[in-house]
C-alpha cells in the first residue's frame, strides 16, 4: 500500500510534536516542511532525524505530487486560506485548532474541503485521552443514567513565559478565550451531553495580573449552554489563571456522577454514595504539547483516509459544530445576550 506523505505548515512548537508522532506511525511519512522564516536543511534533519525538504512558499509545497496531506500548524489567522488552498489542490488536511476564527472562514473551508472531497481533521487530540475515552465508556454503558447536567472547564494560564504569546494576545489571531484554547472543554462537554446545543449564553473578563495585560480580549469567559431535551451545560475557560493545568469535569445524571476520575453510580452495587470512588486514568493535566495524545488521533485520520471511511470522534464535520457553538458563545460575550444557534444555520 502506497506511503502517505505529509507536509507540514508553520514549524512551531506544535508542529515538532505532530511530526515526531508522524515519525511513529506506520505508511506515513513527513517529508517537507513549508515557513516563512529561513530554515537550515542539516539543522532540521539532526533535530528529526530524517530528511525534509524546505518550503518557504505553500503553492511550491501544494505543487509537489509528492504530498497526500497538508498539516497546518500555523498561527490561527492563517488556518483558512491555507487550508482551502490544500483543498483545492487535493490535499487531505489536518488543522490545528481552532479551525477558524470566525463562522464565516470555517463555513468556507468546510466548502472548500467538500468540493474537493478530501478527508480533514481538526486538532481535538483531547477526545482520544485516556480520561476522555473513560468518561465516554461510563456513559454509553449508561452508569451515570440521562444526563440533565454537565461542565468541563478548562484552566490553563498562557502568559509571558509560553512563546507563543506574542501572537495569542491578539484579538485578530487568538480571537478569545474559547477559541484559543477551551475549545478543548467546549468539545469534550459536546462529547458527553450527546444533543445538539440550541441557545447559549456567555459572559467574559479579564485578570488584572500584569502577565496578562496584553491580551486584546477577555482571555476568561464562562458559557451556559441549553441542549436539545432539556438538558443544561457550562463550559469555563480561563487562559488568564495562576495554577497548575487543570481541567475539570462533572456530569451529573438519573443514576449517577462523575466528578473528574471519581464515580457515584446506583447502577455499581455496594458503592458508597457518601464517597466518591476512584477509577484510576491518565488524566488531561498538561498544556505540554508532547504530553498530548497526538499519536491515536493521526492514526485514526490516516486509516479513514487509507480505508475512505468517517473518521470517529475527530472527523471535520464534528469539529465544525464544536466550532459553530463557540462562536454563537464569543457573539453571547460580545453581545451582552443568549445567542440561538439558528442564528448560525
Amino acid at each position: 500500500m502506497k506511503e502517505l506523505k505529509v507536509g507540514v505548515v508553520g514549524l512551531g512548537w506544535v508542529a515538532g510534536a505532530h511530526i515526531e508522532t508522524y515519525k511513529a506511525l506506520q505508511g506515513v511519512q513527513v517529508v517537507a516542511v513549508c515557513d516563512v522564516r529561513p530554515l537550515d536543511p542539516a539543522e532540521l534533519q539532526q533535530r528529526f532525524g530524517i530528511p525534509l525538504r524546505i518550503h518557504t512558499d505553500l503553492g511550491a509545497m501544494l505543487a509537489d505530487p509528492d504530498i497526500d496531506i497538508i498539516n497546518i500548524c500555523t498561527p490561527n489567522q492563517f488556518h483558512r486560506d491555507q487550508a482551502i488552498q490544500a483543498a483545492q489542490a487535493g490535499k487531505h488536511l489536518f488543522v490545528e485548532k481552532p479551525m477558524a476564527l470566525n463562522y464565516e472562514d470555517a463555513k468556507a473551508m468546510r466548502e472548500a474541503i467538500h468540493k474537493a472531497r478530501v478527508k480533514a481533521c481538526v486538532g481535538f487530540e483531547c477526545r482520544f485521552a485516556k480520561q476522555f475515552i473513560l468518561m465516554k465508556s461510563l456513559l454509553d454503558a449508561g452508569l451515570l443514567g440521562e444526563l440533565h447536567y454537565g461542565e468541563i472547564d478548562y484552566y490553563h494560564g498562557i502568559g509571558p513565559w509560553y512563546a507563543q504569546i506574542a501572537w495569542n494576545v491578539k484579538k485578530d489571531c487568538g480571537g478569545s478565550a474559547l477559541l484559543s484554547a477551551g475549545c478543548h472543554a467546549m468539545d469534550a462537554l459536546l462529547l458527553a451531553m450527546g444533543a445538539p446545543v440550541e441557545e447559549v449564553c456567555s459572559y467574559s473578563s479579564k485578570s488584572r495580573s500584569p502577565y496578562f495585560a496584553g491580551y486584546e480580549y477577555d482571555p476568561c469567559s464562562v458559557t451556559i449552554l441549553k441542549f436539545a431535551g432539556g438538558r443544561i451545560g457550562k463550559v469555563a475557560a480561563s487562559i488568564d489563571c495562576l495554577q497548575p493545568y487543570y481541567v475539570h469535569v462533572h456530569l451529573v445524571g438519573s443514576q449517577g456522577s462523575l466528578l473528574d476520575n471519581k464515580i457515584y453510580s446506583e447502577k455499581i452495587s455496594g458503592l458508597l454514595k457518601e464517597k466518591w470512588s476512584t477509577l484510576e486514568t491518565a488524566m488531561v493535566d498538561s498544556g505540554e504539547v508532547t504530553d498530548h495524545p497526538y499519536r491515536p488521533q493521526f492514526q485514526a485520520f490516516v486509516d479513514s483516509i487509507r480505508n475512505h471511511t468517517t473518521m470517529p470522534l475527530t472527523d471535520f464535520e464534528t469539529a465544525f459544530e464544536t466550532h459553530r457553538v463557540i462562536y454563537a458563545a464569543d457573539r453571547s460575550a460580545a453581545e451582552g445576550r443568549p445567542v440561538r444557534l439558528a442564528e448560525f444555520a
